[in-house]
């Protein structure tokens, strides 16, 4: 029995939508990245923390590494680029129910460039695809690179291998005490996290373009003077163009009563109270591709 702790930083890297979120909700036990069927709902590096008797483990969401169309592409692939430079451990995500494709295999090359972080690959989704087909992708998986660490399949959805995956990350972070106090589960703010649970629930049955124009703005939470155990949130939905925020607020203001209706119910638990939430949908036209809009955005 050793006394050693170890603490560092993993990220996950795939396509967009290989379950890199679900997977890190997974692992920390709670939901602290939002998730949808749309690619690229990740926007910002939300980081989760799994403690255990070993050490202690932050897992750092990414967008999904893309060919970027905006302003606002460009900075999320820089903002992958920062944190890959940054962590102990590069997970590499591909889907058992998928045949690896040339996306996987640049984005797997591209891990030349960090030379600082060990390479771990991960067959995910095992739950949704044969045996056959998880050993064909583990043996395509595998020969990528000759330097992963650990090759690993696993299921978000049914926890299969999720404690190896945890064993085999803490295995090779570097000794040291944990970096973050134990019952943290994540550094994001409050605020942070009522916004991406408005904008998990404004995603919610949106199709085409639709998904990569909305954004939510926090602009004030607050327990309700007379009654402290109503919180009353005001947040903006913002979207690109008039269509846009017509789609939004739907017929008769239905589809945006709906919204509220979902984002409430994930709001609740974090604030600890009832929540009265109020949306707005404001128009800020091309804010994707416009670097004062993404500064005021937050990215």
């Amino acid at each position: 029995m050793t006394d050693t702790t170890r603490s560092g930083f993993v990220t996950f890297v795939g396509r967009p939508n290989v379950g890199k979120s679900t997977l890190m909700n997974a692992l920390v036990g709670e939901k602290v990245a939002i998730t949808s069927e749309k690619p690229q709902t990740t926007r910002k590096a939300i980081r989760g923390i799994l403690n255990r008797p070993e050490g202690q483990l932050i897992v750092v969401d990414t967008p999904g590494v893309h060919r970027p169309r905006t302003l606002l592409g460009q900075r999320l692939n820089d903002l992958v680029e920062t944190v890959l430079g940054d962590v102990d451990v590069i997970a590499f995500c591909a889907p058992a129910d998928e045949k690896v494709g040339p996306g996987d295999r640049r984005i797997a090359a591209s891990l030349d460039g960090y030379a600082r972080a060990k390479k771990v690959a991960l067959v995910t989704k095992t739950d949704a695809a044969s045996r056959d087909e998880v050993m064909e992708r583990l043996m395509e998986v595998d020969s990528l690179r000759d330097d992963w660490a650990a090759v690993i399949p696993l299921s978000s959805e049914t926890g299969e291998q999720l404690d190896v995956l945890a064993h085999e990350l803490l295995e090779l972070m570097p000794e040291g005490p944990a970096l973050y106090p134990e019952g943290i589960v994540t550094d994001e703010s409050l605020e942070d996290r009522i916004a991406e649970a408005i904008r998990e629930a404004a995603l919610e049955g949106v199709r085409d373009e639709l998904p990569h124009s909305i954004a939510v703005q926090v602009q004030d939470v607050a327990a309700r003077e007379e009654d402290p155990e109503l919180t009353d949130v005001y947040a903006d939905i913002v979207v690109e163009r008039d269509s846009q925020k017509a789609i939004i607020i739907g017929r008769k203001g239905s589809r945006l009563a709906d919204v509220g209706k979902r984002a409430r119910l994930e709001i609740e638990p974090l604030v600890g109270t009832r929540v009265f939430l109020s949306l707005h949908v404001r128009v800020a036209k091309e804010w994707q591709r416009d670097p004062k809009q993404l500064g005021r955005l937050g990215f």
